[in-house]
Parts: C-alpha cells; structure tokens; sequence
C-alpha cells in the first residue's frame, strides 16, 4: 500500500509526486524512497518520522534540492526543482530554502550576528530591519550576537542557526534532527522557538526527527517504512507518534521499479 500525505487545504510549500530514489545497483542496489507523494502546506510544522533506514533523510533532502530523484517531481512553491540546471537550483536553494542540521554548522570566526547574516551576505541582500528584530527578539540572543560559536552554549548555538535559516524569509524550511545535539531543556526551546515561528510568523517547517517528543511539537507528522509513507497524524501527542512508531517497526513491503 502507498499512502500519499496530503495538505488539508491552503497552499503548499513543498510537494513530492511519485518520486524515487535507487542508490546502487545489482545485489548492492538500496531502494531508498519509492513513489512518495507527500504535500507540505504552507505555514504548517511537519514533522517525518519513520525507523532507521525508512529513507526519511532521503525524502528531505530530495525536497530541499540536496539529492536529485531518479522518478518523479518535486516542486517548491510552483517551482519543478527537479528540471533545474545546477545554477538555477543553487539559486533556489540560497533564496527561497532555509536549512537548519543537527551540526548547526556555523563558521567559527564569525560571531553569532555575522553567521545569521551569511546567507544574506552571500547572496548581496540586506536584511529587512524590521523582521532582522523579530527575528532575534524571537530567538532571545539579543545580547549575545557578538559572541562567537565558542562562547555559545549548543542550544544558542542551535538558536543562531534556526536565526539565520528564517532571516531570508524563505519560503520553506528544512531541519534535520535539530535537536539531535541538545540536552532536553535546550532542545525544547529550540522546538518552542520553531513551532512559534510557525505559529506567529507563518514560516513553513518540515522537519526530520527520531524523537516522539520533538514531532509531539509539530502540526502534523509524516511516517515512512521501507521507503514508503505508510501513515500520517494530525495535532499529534509524544504518545500517539510513539505508538505509531511501535506499528511501523516491523513494516515491510515488496520491492518494484
């Protein structure tokens, strides 16, 4: 069974049609998505869940533009990305896609404002003071822009990446286990911080996780097995995503291309 994970209205961010992605070949050949169609609606938090090896990485990254597929099309607003050249979607990413990973992945030299304006920086574009303030204020780091990574405690540190990934306003972001690198505490004013930006800025997140906790936070949740979407929630609990998960430990499904 193929289960496609649709917005319940509004328009969308993100959105996967049929897509495939075959790594290897022969006896070392990995099906790691197959036929995934999944829709992210604009100005909702989504989380993907699934057991290791289910291709959730895999899903995010051809979405954001990081991976090609080898069936299918992803769109990004009304943009095909999986027809662009690599000018074009490098572009794309820089100007409409925010990323925040579990590294956090900041330049050391920098200090916290410098690595919130880099994206900006790179691409000659100003940032809006107005939402530069909303922003900052939002992420409590008012008084700590001037500090380098090293003097950040990780669950600042992950603040100034959430920071810079919502300082261009882009039109969707992706996090990959933002929380995965956190102790409790600081992971859950990172999830408060993300789910707000959602809530009071409209912002668009899809985020991997492992962490029943971390999806409990989300609007939605999107569930893999074995390459598949096999299940979806809705306003979801710790509770419910670890019960899901429970069923979808021993999911398994024939293989076809």
């Amino acid at each position: 069974m193929t289960v496609a994970a649709t917005n319940a209205g509004g328009p969308v961010a993100a959105r996967a049609d049929e897509i495939w992605k075959v790594y290897g070949t022969g006896e070392a050949q990995v099906v790691a998505l197959r036929g995934v169609s999944a829709e992210f609606g604009r100005g909702r938090f989504t989380a993907i869940m699934g057991p290791s090896g289910s291709g959730k990485s895999t899903l995010m990254h051809c979405l954001a533009g990081l991976d090609t597929v080898d069936k299918g099309t992803v769109h990004i607003g009304g943009t095909e990305i999986s027809k662009l050249g690599d000018k074009a979607l490098t572009r794309l990413r820089r100007d409409r896609i925010g990323f925040i990973f579990q590294q956090f992945n900041l330049l050391p030299t920098l200090s916290a404002a410098e690595n919130i304006r880099l994206p900006l920086d790179i691409a000659g574009r100003k940032p809006d003071q107005a939402w530069w303030d909303t922003v900052i204020d939002t992420v409590g780091l008012r008084d700590r822009l001037s500090h380098r990574p090293n003097q950040l405690s990780g669950g600042q540190q992950q603040r100034v990446a959430c920071a810079r990934a919502l300082v261009g306003r882009p039109d969707v972001i992706f996090a990959d286990e933002p929380t995965g690198n956190l102790d409790s505490r600081s992971g859950a004013e990172v999830l408060g911080f993300l789910r707000d930006s959602v809530r009071e800025h409209e912002q668009t997140i899809v985020m991997v996780t492992h962490d029943p906790v971390a999806a409990s936070y989300a609007d939605r949740v999107v569930f893999l097995a074995d390459g598949a979407i096999v299940d979806e929630l809705a306003d979801p609990t710790a509770e419910t995503v670890l019960d899901t998960m429970k069923r979808l430990d021993t999911y398994t499904e024939p293989v076809t291309l």
